[in-house]
């Protein structure tokens, strides 16, 4: 089988905001100096990204939204919203995010590689069709599900989003359309207010749209649990063409911006349940996108235990994986799993 594929680019380290700020360069120095170095070296493809054209970003973004950020090229620092920045080369970085993105699509569906982790920034799952948002500026993974359906002929994607903060950007683009199913787990109530559990889509997209909201605190049992009991049966029953993965890392125990106790192990753990759907539904095809994640260290080893997975050289025992199969059901589960019931076979 093919490697797993990378999409790295010394020139996602261009958005800078030469102030004080945690959504920096630094997140991916890390992580390239252990791919580069570290036991992982050689191990997968490199996929240089492409820019994505202002054509492309008009399947979720407005005409009016691109050129306001196309405006602010060169230009020394536009503030876009109280967390959001752009620096002079952020524009031309957020169209390689997207089309770093794109580029590895385009290898997964090819069948030149296994699986693929787009290691980019700045991240996406906050921006609204027409406005930045929590750091992010296009919405690399919605932006993502579309070139599938749209260049690749996808017909159904699941988007599987871990991150801390609820997806807001990505739950607005696809809440009426029945052929994107949005899956989130996330700290709840926390920025940015959306994703309460009976969010679950509108018209024909109702139903398509999973928010599993979380009290802060939650473990590596409790995320194993939730995608064990509810992503697991949904997606067997939705059976996606394509599953996207907005993988950020804040939820790691140690993060200053977030509030849960997940560790590197409970990631692989998770890791190791979509790369075991993606087999089964979609012939492996599955991407992660890098999205948030600010403690350095723990930004690095939780990365690492994923491509560890993803590399079929686990950092798991079986221990670690069958954290939960005996507990009752988490109420913050169980809530849910009642609620979705009406849509879903759970």
């Amino acid at each position: 089988m093919a490697k797993t594929g990378i999409v790295k680019d010394i020139r996602y380290l261009d958005h800078i905001a030469h102030y004080p700020h945690v959504e920096s360069p630094k997140r991916l120095r890390g992580i390239y100096a252990v791919l580069e170095k570290g036991d992982l070296a050689g191990k997968f493809m490199e996929i240089t990204p492409r820019m994505a054209n202002h054509w492309e970003l008009e399947w979720i973004h407005t005409p009016a939204y691109i050129n306001h950020i196309t405006s602010t090229k060169g230009k020394p620092l536009t503030i876009l919203d109280p967390d959001t920045y752009a620096s002079p080369l952020s524009y031309d970085t957020a169209k390689l995010a997207v089309g770093g993105v794109f580029s590895i699509l385009d290898y997964l569906f090819r069948r030149d590689i296994s699986n693929g982790f787009a290691l980019v920034r700045p991240p996406g799952h906050h921006a609204e069709a027409n406005r930045a948002m929590g750091f992010c500026i296009f919405n690399n993974i919605a932006l993502g599900a579309k070139y599938a359906m749209q260049v690749h002929g996808a017909k159904k994607a699941l988007i599987v989003d871990w991150d801390l903060h609820h997806g807001n950007g990505t739950q607005n683009a696809f809440y009426k359309d029945p052929h994107v199913l949005y899956f989130s787990t996330h700290q709840f109530p926390y920025y940015p207010g959306s994703g309460n559990y009976d969010e679950v889509g509108e018209g024909e997209g109702k139903g398509y749209t999973v928010n599993v909201p979380l009290r802060a605190g939650q473990d590596d049992k409790v995320y194993i649990q939730i995608f064990r009991r509810i992503l697991s049966p949904i997606a067997l029953s939705f059976k996606p063409d394509i599953i996207l993965v907005s993988a950020g890392f804040d939820v790691y125990f140690d993060d200053p911006l977030g509030g849960m106790r997940v560790t590197p192990k409970g990631l692989a753990a998770i890791t190791r349940i979509l790369l075991g759907l993606a087999g089964d539904l979609c012939d492996g095809k599955i991407l992660f996108v890098l999205e948030g994640g600010y403690n350095i260290k723990g930004l690095r080893e939780c990365m690492m235990a994923v491509l560890k997975e993803m590399f079929s050289e686990s950092i798991l025992k079986e221990d670690d994986l069958s954290q939960g199969e005996e507990e009752s059901i988490n109420p913050h589960i169980e809530k849910v799993i009642k609620f979705q019931k009406q849509f879903w076979p759970l």
